[in-house]
């Protein structure tokens, strides 16, 4: 289903994350509400990460962050609806990443909504930034099919 506010992907989701809606995630409208698309995301994420290193995050080395989403808002989502959570990397800087995510219905393909976050690699024991490893640099462009 297309909507001509939605921009077209730029590059094309290797990860689909299938998700489940509780009764307790919708309004008084009837409507999926705003803020659970943000935990929807944080699980597309979490599974995106999880995906290309198999499973091992090193969290006493390394973490990655959010320090910005921002989220557009397409056509309201249902409890009825099988949805799920598309993630890519669009682009890598030294110490960040930008991914764009979006909820779609699963069965049309109708986007929900559409997220760009900005991801910050810290050190866990200083707290400050520091660069993306060579290793993830190259998993991830291995994972997206793509120079990052």
């Amino acid at each position: 289903m297309s909507n001509s506010r939605v921009p077209e992907a730029k590059f094309e989701f290797h990860h689909r994350q299938p998700v489940q809606l509780r009764f307790n995630d919708i309004d008084m409208l009837g409507h999926l509400n705003n803020s659970v698309y943000i935990q929807l995301m944080d699980l597309g994420k979490a599974n995106y990460f999880h995906q290309f290193i198999d499973g091992r995050l090193d969290h006493d080395n390394l973490a990655i962050v959010v320090a910005n989403i921002n989220c557009d808002f397409h056509a309201p989502a249902y409890l009825e609806e099988r949805l799920e959570v598309l993630t890519a990397v669009e682009s890598m800087s030294e110490r960040s990443l930008r991914l764009e995510q979006r909820v779609i219905n699963a069965d049309t393909g109708e986007v929900k909504c559409r997220a760009i976050t900005t991801m910050v690699n810290i050190d866990p024991k200083t707290h400050h930034a520091t660069e993306i490893s060579p290793l993830w640099r190259h998993l991830l462009s291995t994972y997206e099919s793509r120079p990052l």
